[in-house]
């Protein structure tokens, strides 16, 4: 997902990617995200900043994980509540601009943020809003697309804000998070295949990084 600075606002954006009755970003989660199934547990609690349909925070509940989602568009909230029905699982689903709204301290084992791009006088601050909600030792698992992804899509690609100042480097992800323990940070490219949004040979960073 992306965070678009917006003369409708954030709601009006994604609500018109939503709009289709199949899942703009694919119904599965995120092959990132599930390769750090072994860092999960049944019982912690979860959050998904900016999740859209709900793909990422249905499977996380599906592993057993207390899970709430937030994100500004009410299209994409009442897609993620019906997916996680469909699934069989339960996910508070929340409709709420993630810059306003009111994130809580210390109560989350798990920050999942998977290509929430903020714009670059919110990114530092929503970055550190994460990981003032997690206890200690809890972690953020992170995927962004990189500068390069805007020369991939000249090939193709789709999937990604077109704003480079928006996109995610390492240099950038590292000031971010220097209160925190940075388990790891890495840059690849990737076939992505996730809905009819995110497709093609992408530029992606992953980061994983504990609170102290």
């Amino acid at each position: 997902m992306t965070s678009a600075e917006n003369p409708n606002g954030p709601a009006a954006f994604w609500d018109a990617r939503y709009a289709e009755a199949d899942y703009a970003f694919g119904a599965t989660a995120n092959t990132f995200l599930m390769s750090q199934a072994h860092r999960l547990h049944p019982g912690q609690r979860a959050l998904v900043p900016g999740d859209g349909e709900g793909r990422n925070g249905v499977w996380l509940a599906a592993q057993g994980l207390q899970v709430d989602t937030v994100d500004a568009s009410p299209k994409g909230v009442a897609k993620a509540r019906q997916l996680a029905v469909e699934r069989g699982v339960s996910v508070n689903a929340v409709v709420a601009d993630l810059v306003a709204w009111p994130w809580p301290q210390r109560t989350y084992d798990v920050v999942v943020s998977i290509f929430l791009h903020f714009s670059e006088n919110q990114r530092a601050a929503m970055h550190a809003k994460m990981l003032r909600c997690l206890q200690p030792g809890g972690l953020v698992l992170l995927e962004a697309y990189r500068p390069r992804q805007l020369e991939l899509h000249k090939t193709g690609t789709v999937g990604g804000p077109q704003d480079i100042a928006m996109l995610m480097t390492r240099e950038r992800l590292v000031a971010d998070f220097a209160d925190a323990d940075i388990v790891d940070i890495s840059e690849a490219e990737v076939d992505l295949s996730e809905g009819r949004r995110h497709t093609g040979r992408s530029a992606v960073i992953r980061l994983i990084a504990r609170r102290r």
